[in-house]
């Protein structure tokens, strides 16, 4: 008989641990826009591997949710063989987001392009192209924050600063879960 009450006694305070803790979840967003915005700041990116350059001109297009619990990646780089005049390649790939706790800034995570078009390159050259284009994407977004949580920002966000719980993809923005334990 103890030991049954005992066991209902701790699986109450564990409910009652976990009801509390989902009480004072918080949700802070950020929006595409705020995204671009960010990016904007950012300037080309530029990558050459001897007989090719690529360069990234344009800030990429970054949508929230597309594919579903990814972001979607759309741009332009500049590709040039052998000293040849740069021809634009259209891209398009998707990534996870990761928060790093150091910097208290959201990142992409493992950009991969999943398609490139130019009327310029032929066929037998577009693996070496989707290659460097994944590099150069990959290169641009590993410094480049997604989203930094500020100091002097809204109440949620400084306390994001030190209690993320986890972060998830919607159409349109990512949301950071918080914890207050």
């Amino acid at each position: 008989m103890k030991t049954t009450t005992t066991l209902l006694f701790a699986a109450l305070i564990g409910f009652a641990s976990y009801c509390c803790a989902a009480l004072f979840d918080r949700e802070v967003s950020f929006t595409e826009a705020e995204i671009q915005a960010a990016l904007t700041k950012s300037g080309p990116q530029t990558k050459n591997y001897g007989w090719m350059s690529v360069s990234l001109l344009e800030i990429p297009k970054i949508m929230l949710g597309t594919p579903e619990g990814k972001v979607g990646i759309v741009a332009r780089i500049h590709i040039s063989l052998l000293g040849n005049p740069a021809v634009p390649v259209d891209i398009t790939g998707n990534a996870g987001i990761r928060y790093d706790d150091t910097s208290k800034a959201f990142f992409l995570e493992k950009p991969v392009v999943q398609t490139v078009e130019s009327l310029s390159i032929p066929k037998e050259a577009e693996p070496s192209a989707r290659q460097a284009a994944n590099n150069l994407i990959s290169a641009y977004f590993k410094s480049k924050p997604l989203y930094v949580l500020r100091d002097d920002g809204s109440p949620q966000e400084a306390t994001a600063r030190w209690l993320l719980k986890s972060v998830r993809i919607e159409p349109g923005k990512a949301v950071a879960t918080l914890s207050a334990f």
